[in-house]
């Protein structure tokens, strides 16, 4: 089976930058992954993408040496094996509050008998190889979302799920969770301390931790603190920072 590349950076000590894709695509998708991302992530939570655009995209990415993995909607069973039938090599799943949650998201990503994922890897064989049923358990990631306020409470137990390789924190939602404003790249001092506190839990058993970002600023502060994984490149960030062009021919041209 085809190695998931993720795995042998973390096990070189290497952290781990990915890109994000809200935007449906096989095209933007396989140029965002041709740009240096170890990782790109089709979001079909926030992303306005539906499953044969996933399926495109997962495909686009597929070309490149990124590894594709997928945001899902929600902890559904059946959305969960439908991403990665399809070939996603990695899946992050939302708003996980308690280990009942986290352990029925790992186990639908687990053929039996760590699991209960159903047989029928249908692309994930063209992308993983003829080998891919033996291998699947021990190479595909699993990564839950902690972003709300039982979440961070019950991260302790979370962490301790078995197959669970890593979290990954929405820092929007967990900021809105404990008191605070939504938005991206914040230094306040109490998400600072959940973020701690999630790192602190993660690093105690050896489960890896991602972080959503906004910036390569962000994100490299992030690496800083101890994180494995941070979404440094978005896709809808670059088309809004492209636009600002037109502003300035807009300020051109009345200057004239």
């Amino acid at each position: 089976m085809r190695a998931n590349r993720l795995r042998e950076l973390w096990a070189a000590g290497q952290p781990v930058i990915g890109g994000w894709c809200s935007m449906p695509g096989g095209f933007s998708a396989e140029m965002m992954a041709a740009h240096g991302w170890d990782a790109v992530t089709i979001d079909t939570q926030h992303g306005v993408i539906g499953y044969s655009e996933m399926l495109a995209m997962l495909q686009a990415i597929s070309t490149t040496s990124a590894v594709p993995m997928v945001r899902v909607s929600w902890n559904q069973p059946g959305e969960i094996m439908r991403a990665l039938d399809a070939g996603a090599y990695g899946v992050i799943c939302p708003m996980i509050n308690d280990a009942a949650e986290c352990a029925a998201f790992v186990q639908a990503c687990r053929y039996p008998p760590e699991g209960f994922r159903s047989s029928g890897p249908t692309r994930a064989v063209i992308y993983g190889g003829a080998d891919y049923h033996a291998h699947a358990n021990g190479e595909v990631l699993t990564f839950a979302m902690i972003e709300t306020a039982a979440g961070l409470a019950n991260v302790d137990a979370i962490v301790a799920t078995p197959g669970l390789d890593g979290v990954y924190i929405g820092p929007s939602d967990l900021s809105l969770a404990i008191g605070g404003p939504p938005g991206q790249d914040s230094d306040a001092p109490a998400l600072m301390a959940a973020f701690d506190k999630i790192l602190a839990a993660c690093k105690a058993v050896g489960v890896r931790v991602g972080v959503h970002t906004a910036s390569i600023a962000y994100s490299q502060k992030m690496i800083g603190r101890g994180f494995d994984f941070v979404t440094a490149g978005i896709d809808t960030r670059y088309i809004r920072a492209g636009a600002k062009e037109a502003a300035e021919m807009r300020a051109w041209l009345a200057a004239r």
